[in-house]
């Protein structure tokens, strides 16, 4: 069975892809993020998803996305922040020893050009939705997560390096 090397979860804007993206290059493999999967296979953003279709039928693409890429990647798999919403996704999540919970506290967030872009979930008050969403979820990274690795101040690969140093105690 194919089984992802990494798995990174944690709240939009923490930085998954970027750090995902430069794993998957120190290790020498893929890299996959199942929000961009879900782009391609509809075609359009993940904002559009929302708008024309609602939250509720992106978390169904997503919820695919994820297994698929749970069964099939072998490499660095980072997840959309609320992927782990889904109890049966949790489920699957709980089989890998290696997913990472990555972490920021709002003053980061704010900081960072994530925020500041259209996101579906930030819409009216962008730092206080930010702030409520990542507490709501807080303990469902933490059920799924073997490792927490810190973002804040943490340059991308300061936060590459602290991830593979969390995975290695963890074992």
């Amino acid at each position: 069975m194919t089984a992802p090397l990494i798995v990174l979860v944690g709240p939009m804007g923490v930085g998954k892809s970027t750090v995902g993206a430069l794993l998957a290059k120190r290790l020498g493999c893929a890299y996959r993020d199942t929000d961009d999967a879900v782009v391609a296979a509809q075609g359009r953003s993940v904002a559009d998803i929302f708008v024309d279709e609602g939250e509720t039928y992106f978390r169904a693409l997503e919820k695919a996305a994820v297994a698929t890429a749970l069964v099939e990647h072998d490499g660095v798999l980072a997840l959309g922040g609320g992927a782990v919403l889904d109890a049966g996704t949790r489920e699957l999540l709980s089989a890998h020893a290696a997913v990472v919970h990555l972490t920021m506290g709002v003053e980061e967030a704010v900081g960072r050009a994530g925020l500041d872009t259209a996101r579906p979930l930030l819409a009216g008050d962008p730092r206080g939705r930010w702030q409520e969403l990542t507490e709501s979820r807080r303990h469902l990274y933490a059920e799924v997560a073997r490792a927490v690795v810190a973002t804040d101040g943490r340059t991308p690969e300061e936060v590459a390096d602290a991830v593979l140093a969390a995975l290695e105690s963890s074992r």
